[in-house]
Formats: C-alpha cells, sequence, structure tokens
C-alpha cells in the first residue's frame, strides 16, 4: 500500500477537495485522482463518492480512522530523519568524569538541551579509564575526562584546567598560612581520593619521598565528597576549586604553591570518529565553548 496515496487521501478530507489538496502537496490533480483510484483498487472498495463535491463511503470513513496513525507516524519519523541529518535530533552517549559531571555538567547541559530539544542525551559518570574503555568498545560517543593513555587510538582535546587548592577545617594548625605548600602537608592527615583517579595517583608521584615517614592519609572515594569529611575536622584534602562554591562552612581555603596537582580535562572520542557528526557533532562544539568559558572564570576565581 502506498504511504504518500494514504497521506493524499488523508489531505483530500481536511481540506475538503481534490484540487487544494493538489496544491498543497504540489501534484498535478490527475495525480491526485490516480493516487486514490489505486488506493481503492488496492483495498477492492471506493473510499469516496465523487461529483462536484466528494462523500466518504463507509469503508472511507473507517479507513480515515484507522489510518490517522500511520499518517502521524510517518510524519513524525520524516521529522526525525529530518532533524538527525542536521545534527538537530538523535541520541548521544556522554561519559563525563568528577567534579565536572556534578559541578558543571548540569548548567551546560540545560542551556544546550534548551538549544536542541530533540537531542537525546545520556550521561555516564565514571573515572577517566573507565570512560576510555567505554569510548574503544562503543558504548560511549565522546567523554569529558583527563588525557588518555598515549597508546589509545583516541583523540583528545584539552580545554579545562581544574585547579586544586587547599581546604582545611578551621582549627587546623596551617590555617595562619597564606598559602601552602606540598611540603606542608607531609606532616597532617591528607584524605585521598581512590587508587583509581589519575589526580590520587598525581599525587602520590609528587609527594613521594624515599626513605621518609609514610603518609597519614585517609581514603574517601569521591572528590566530590571530599569537602564533608573536611569540614568534620578529619583532614586537609586537596580540592578543585570548583567544588567549593559557596565555600563549607567550618573550614578554610588556602591556595596551594605550584600547579603540580592541577588536572587538565577535556573531549575525548575516538580518533577515527574524529571530527564527529551529526547530533554528537553538535554536543562536541557546544561542550568546547562552555568548557572553554569555565576555563577562563576557574582562572578569574583564582585570585580568590
Amino acid at each position: 500500500m502506498d504511504l504518500k496515496a494514504i497521506k493524499t487521501f488523508h489531505r483530500i478530507v481536511a481540506l475538503g477537495g481534490f484540487n487544494r489538496a493538489a496544491e498543497e502537496l504540489h501534484y498535478a490533480q490527475s495525480t491526485v485522482t490516480m493516487q486514490i483510484q489505486k488506493l481503492e483498487t488496492e483495498l477492492g472498495m471506493r473510499l469516496m463518492e465523487r461529483g462536484k463535491t466528494f462523500e466518504l463511503t463507509e469503508a472511507g470513513r473507517l479507513f480515515l480512522e484507522q489510518s490517522a496513525h500511520i499518517v502521524r507516524d510517518m510524519d513524525q519519523l520524516t521529522n526525525m530523519m529530518t532533524g538527525l541529518v542536521s545534527g538537530e535530533a538523535g541520541h548521544v552517549r556522554l561519559g563525563v568524569v568528577e567534579p565536572v559531571a556534578s559541578y558543571r555538567m548540569p548548567a551546560i547541559l540545560a542551556d544546550f538541551l534548551r538549544d536542541y530539544p530533540n537531542i537525546r542525551v545520556s550521561i555516564t559518570i565514571a573515572g577517566s579509564a573507565v570512560l576510555c574503555g567505554q569510548l574503544q568498545h562503543g558504548e560511549l560517543d565522546l567523554a569529558i575526562c583527563s588525557p588518555p593513555l598515549l597508546e589509545t587510538a583516541l583523540y583528545f582535546e584539552p580545554l579545562l584546567t581544574e585547579h586544586f587548592v587547599v581546604l582545611l577545617p578551621e582549627r587546623h594548625q596551617l590555617t595562619d598560612r597564606e598559602a601552602i605548600s606540598i611540603q606542608d602537608l607531609r606532616e597532617h592527615r591528607l584524605l585521598i581520593t581512590a587508587a583509581d583517579c589519575p589526580y590520587r595517583r598525581k599525587l602520590e608521584l609528587i609527594m613521594q619521598e624515599p626513605g621518609g615517614h609514610p603518609l597519614d592519609t585517609l581514603e574517601i572515594g569521591s572528590m566530590s565528597a571530599l569537602k564533608f569529611y573536611v569540614q568534620s575536622g578529619l583532614g586537609a584534602a586537596l580540592v578543585p576549586l570548583s567544588v567549593l562554591r559557596p565555600e563549607p562552612l567550618g573550614t578554610v581555603i588556602r591556595p596551594l604553591r605550584g600547579n603540580e596537582v592541577d588536572m587538565t580535562c577535556g573531549l575525548l572520542c575516538k580518533a577515527e570518529d574524529y571530527p564527529l557528526q551529526l547530533a554528537a557533532g553538535r554536543l562536541y562544539q557546544f561542550l568546547q565553548t562552555a568548557l572553554r568559558a569555565c576555563d577562563n572564570d576557574s582562572y578569574t576565581a583564582l585570585g580568590m
């Protein structure tokens, strides 16, 4: 059964005549007549009694009612496919690391979906190593994370630096200092993230001291949760400045001397897929602009 003929039948009924339907659909009137005749032949019954005007037969009324969803679904599918090709519609699977996922993405995603309401975005929150693996296995389309290992066949574009500061309980011994170094923290309990966190690995390399005393550390599995444990007086922590707005009650923020702990974040996708197309390409370009703006804000906030 010809879907175009079904749609033509509906337009004839909606517009009240063959001529108007032909004009709207940009068909010759003979084409419209031929489509209806062919449709009636396939069904084996007349749908319309034609004269100067037309009148639906009982079969025509039943066909109009029962085929309405076909026309509606066909129009919806056509619009979806048009949007898919133009990048205005589709489904994008995005992976995001903390703290970007909790402290930056909600506002960014709200702006994106306001501009592209027909694009559906699914977000996976995990560490950089997990997200890299999911990209390689085709489980994600792109990710916001730290740089991948050099041997991976992934494309990485650095866009944002997470600047770290020292967060202290308000009665901590180091609160009298204007700025704190890594060396200053060696004699105090330090709250650290899980072992698979890139920041944790970087911090351990920096703080290693051959022959020195073991560090007094307390592992907290979530970067975003560190500030709450500092609030409780359990120790100091190196925390991204982005998670400290507003400043947690009962804590003191101090600048960290040097930038060894700062972490670079950016957009990651399969090298073979870059530059991304369709809806994923739209999201990639939007995130480029948004993350660069976040980076500029971070540098401004460092003045504290």
